[in-house]
């Protein structure tokens, strides 16, 4: 697995009202939801693709816990890798700063834009609109982390997307004591590994999710 590159696209974000950190993915690769989504309440969230590094999850997150800026985590994540220019990497922290990296050997086409308390990234797309979209969808769109986060990535897949494809996908958002029982913070941790329609399908299971704990 860890010598494919995951073509994919997604947006890390925050939530100033809620303190809610999220990410949304979507990629032409198995079980995605695996090795991008990274985050915890009160730090950060990452995402970790393109020839994703999955310690930068861990490390990063613990960078962000030293007080490092998510500017100051990539340089030191990136630093000492020498496959850096195959990376690509977004990180938001709790305090709605955000930073991103594309490595110039990442496949086109590839790029990143962010925003107030976003950053949207992905590689192997058919073009730019795809994360033009997702930018634009997350900061017109009303309600809840989840949903604007659900909504950008529709967006994203209807201007474009993974140029090679649909699979996997998979939502992630934390909370303080957001998750079942109150006894964890994984308030959202929804994944499909293999489906024709991915973000249809998770966002089956977004409401799903809705109807079995919020009412």
């Amino acid at each position: 697995m860890n010598k494919e590159t995951i073509a994919t696209f997604s947006i890390v974000a925050f939530d100033p009202e809620t303190e809610e950190l999220g990410i949304a993915v979507q990629s032409k690769f198995l079980a995605v939801g695996s090795v991008v989504p990274w985050a915890e309440a009160g730090v950060g969230a990452i995402a970790t693709q393109a020839k994703g590094n999955t310690t930068y999850g861990p490390r990063g997150l613990s960078l962000l816990k030293e007080g490092k800026s998510p500017k100051e985590v990539i340089e030191l994540l990136v630093e000492n890798d020498p496959e850096k220019e195959h990376r690509q990497i977004g990180i938001m922290d709790a305090k709605g700063n955000s930073a991103n990296f594309t490595g110039k050997e990442c496949h086109e086409w590839a790029g990143a834009v962010k925003g107030e308390n976003f950053t949207a990234q992905g590689n192997i797309l058919v073009d730019e609109k795809t994360i033009e979209e997702m930018a634009s969808t997350f900061q017109n769109e009303k309600g809840a982390l989840a949903d604007r986060l659900m909504a950008s990535l529709k967006a994203g897949q209807k201007a474009g997307g993974d140029s090679r494809g649909k699979q996997a996908a998979a939502l992630f958002v934390v909370k303080e004591n957001g998750g079942y029982g109150g006894y964890n913070d994984r308030y959202i941790d929804l994944r499909v590994d293999d489906h024709e329609t991915p973000i249809k399908e998770l966002e089956r299971l977004l409401n799903l999710f809705y109807k079995t704990f919020e009412s």
